[in-house]
This record gives C-alpha cells, structure tokens and sequence, in this order.
C-alpha cells in the first residue's frame, strides 16, 4: 500500500472516530493537514465506498463470518402447527474409521 492509500485510510479512521460523515473533503482535508499529498480520486473511492456504513461496526465485527444464519433461526421457522415436539435423541460421535487413521498410514502425531 502507498502512502497516500494509508492516510486516506487513517484519515477515515479518524473522521469515524469522531463520528463525522466520511466526504471527500474530510479525507482531502485531513491529508493535507497531514503534509501528504493524496489524489482526489481516492479520497472519492473511500468517501462512496464507506457512505452509508458505520466503520466502527465493520471493525467490530471483523472477525464475526456473517455469512450463514445462526441456528436458532432454523429452528424458529420449522414448527408451525404442532404443539408437542419430539425429544431429541442425543448424538453419538461417529466411530473413527480404522482406514482414515494416521497409524494405517505409517506415521503417527509424534512420529
């Protein structure tokens, strides 16, 4: 990364942190306070692509997946006219085949 993407990125990170909308302007701002010299075009891409959206969020949840439903949601809507339900039986972990373990293949953990 350039120099001039880290300070459009840390003058974002600044305005958020402020709770200031993050414009364009703000970012030319902030970067020429700062003695860099950033092209216009990138203060823009990061003013459109962060409009609208909390940064402090996005940094929040970083690590959080997002991509699947939790699993509470399945079963919410899957019970719609039955008023007793089944006890479910408990699982019982599946034998390890002897075929897929590591002493068939020659070698060990600590081998």
């Amino acid at each position: 990364m350039s120099n001039a993407e880290l300070a459009i990125v840390y003058a974002a990170l600044i305005l958020a942190d402020d709770g200031v909308t993050i414009t364009a302007d703000g970012l030319q701002t902030l970067t020429k306070h700062a003695g860099i010299d950033v092209e216009p075009v990138w203060a823009n891409m990061f003013a459109k692509a962060f409009e609208g959206k909390n940064i402090n969020d996005l940094l929040m949840n970083v690590g959080s997946g997002g991509g699947a439903p939790a699993g509470g949601a399945v079963a919410a809507g899957g019970g719609g006219g039955g008023a007793e339900e089944k006890p479910k039986e408990e699982e019982k972990p599946a034998e390890e085949d002897k075929e897929s373990s590591d002493e068939d293949m020659g070698f060990g953990l600590f081998d």
